[in-house]
């Protein structure tokens, strides 16, 4: 007898639905950037501007600042480029943009910008880097921008400035700032594509960086009031040989009390400037094991990102790479780190990927460390035959399975998209991170987080008001305690590319109701300790008074 057996075919279950919306068209109508031509006949036009999140007019909400580009043309011309915009939040996420009192003049082609309370006065300044001079502009209590460069101390030279970050690298209460600078550019010298004989893949393509000359890094030390010095010979920060640098990051690696920096270099090893404690920094990455991959091999780094994944109390290193490249995740261990990308999953799925800006954050607030990228190829070229990648790319979310390994998803489904700077907060206010990021050009992203509420989702942002000059406590540390569960954070403003986020922590804290303890490290080195501390709110914690 032949038996005739049904054989069942189950369709796959369908795909989850990604965990954020793309509501830029909703949030920022119209708005658009520019960097250069379309075909990227020159690499200056290649990394796209900067933006800052952050509240500027004091009202609570999370505003936009979005640093715009030119032309290769105009700025050849000595014409203006496109100028710096605020665009104040609306309470829901969505964005206006802000009056005349807020205008700031266009400078000579803008790249990125980092963002400070620079005179402890509450109100959020900002520094903007160019293919230009590095320019500051105050706020003037929450009523308008003034740029006071100038008196500031930082006329400079003329330079190609990228990321950069405010920092108290000599703990006097005042705020220094470091400045990425990446190459020399000029016309008159680099081939245009087409032109230089710059190959990649069988295609012709824009010059660089590599065969041209690096630009070395700035650091200003404050002085107070809003004013800065140069001492980037005197407090040793200038290495063997200068890196293309792009992206920029403060934290305290070694735990040791005082701030150090990461520099994210393309084609060329990584820096990781260790605080000796006394004005002075050593460059430490290659000894620390975070300035090349696995291999010995260096790479063509972009943005950074840092967060304590492996729950040992010690921040831990994310670098987006070029395509071809593997994304690098240095876990911290004893002294130093191991790059272990390929066993947390960050490293393979980003191989065909040309990462930008990143953060390490709880997105969907089940208690992990997560990570998302924003990805996009250098060269139009990608999309030809053969090239095993693609010029527009899909973001990432990459989220942690609780065991240190990561499982990629899409972002959104908004689909491959040209992206560059990035940044991460809370824009409406539901306690979940939003992500804002820019294209090379082109519509604005805003990436609205749609996490479901639950008893299992729950979370905490802390704001930390310090005594002095350094308001915004900017390199202070905090431990979150629930039992035998612990989360750690250190405020900054740096991290991404081109990019700065607000001066907070945020916990994820999945089904924890409340914290049995919460303890910050000032960055005068004092310990405040909060007890019994209720979730889902933003807590705002001003330093005791010394006893």
């Amino acid at each position: 007898m032949i038996q005739l057996l049904a054989i069942v075919l189950q369709a796959p279950a369908p795909a989850p639905q990604p965990l954020f919306t793309e509501i830029g068209a909703a949030a920022l109508p119209g708005v658009v950037t520019l960097c250069g031509s379309t075909t990227k006949d020159w690499i200056l036009e290649v990394n796209g501007g900067g933006l800052a999140l952050g509240d500027f007019d004091g009202d609570g909400d999370i505003d936009l600042v979005i640093v715009d580009g030119s032309t290769v043309e105009r700025a050849e011309k000595g014409e203006p480029g496109n100028p710096p915009r605020l665009f104040l939040n609306r309470g829901d996420g969505t964005f206006e943009p802000a009056g005349e009192a807020w205008r700031i003049a266009p400078g000579r082609f803008g790249m990125g910008v980092a963002a400070a309370d620079l005179e402890g006065d509450g109100d959020l300044d900002l520094v903007i880097t160019e293919w230009g001079r590095t320019r500051v502009i105050r706020n003037e209590g929450g009523q308008g921008f003034r740029e006071v460069t100038a008196e500031a101390g930082l006329a400079s030279a003329l330079e190609w400035g990228t990321s950069a970050a405010f920092l108290d690298y000599d703990r006097d209460g005042v705020l220094d700032l470091l400045v990425v600078n990446y190459l020399e550019f000029s016309t008159s010298k680099i081939g245009k594509r087409g032109v230089g004989n710059c190959r990649w893949k069988g295609h012709d393509v824009m010059c660089g960086p590599e065969g041209l000359v690096a630009q070395h890094d700035r650091l200003y030390r404050g002085l107070g009031g809003g004013r800065f010095q140069e001492v980037t010979a005197q407090a040793g920060l200038v290495p063997a040989a200068p890196g293309f640098g792009l992206g920029a990051l403060t934290l305290d690696y070694d735990l040791d009390g005082d701030t150090d920096l990461y520099v994210a270099n393309d084609s060329t090893p990584n820096f990781l400037w260790e605080n000796q404690g006394d004005g002075t920094f050593r460059e430490v990455a290659f000894q620390r094991g975070a300035s090349h991959d696995a291999n010995g091999r260096e790479q063509a780094s972009m943005g950074l990102a840092a967060a304590d994944v492996t729950g040992d109390g010690r921040p831990d290193l994310l670098v987006t790479n070029f395509s071809g490249e593997t994304n690098a995740l240095y876990s911290s261990r004893g002294a130093g780190f191991r790059d272990r990308s390929s066993q947390s999953g960050i490293g393979g799925p980003s191989l065909p990927l040309l990462g930008w800006g990143t953060q390490l954050a709880d997105f969907d607030l089940d208690g992990d460390v997560d990570a998302a990228v924003v990805n996009g190829h250098v060269y139009p070229e990608a999309d030809r035959p053969g090239t095993d990648t693609s010029y527009a790319q899909e973001a990432q979310l990459l989220r942690n399975d609780g065991a240190g390994r990561f499982r990629p998803e899409p972002l959104s489904a908004a689909g491959p998209l040209v992206l560059r700077a990035s940044a991460a907060a809370d824009l409406d206010g539901d306690g979940d991170l939003d992500i804002v990021a820019l294209g090379v050009e082109g519509p604005v992203r805003v990436f609205r987080n749609d996490t479901p509420r639950a008893a299992d989702r729950r979370w905490l942002r802390v704001r930390l008001v310090a005594r002095g000059a350094n308001r915004e406590a900017l390199g202070a540390t905090l431990v979150a305690r629930a039992g035998e569960r612990r989360w750690s954070a250190e405020i900054r403003t740096s991290g991404g590319f081109q990019a700065a986020c607000p001066a907070e922590a945020h916990f994820g804290l999945g089904a924890t109701a409340r914290l049995d303890e919460l303890r910050i490290r000032w960055p005068d080195g004092r310990e405040q300790v909060l007890t019994d501390v209720a979730v889902e709110r933003l807590l705002v914690v001003q330093q005791e008074e010394p006893r």
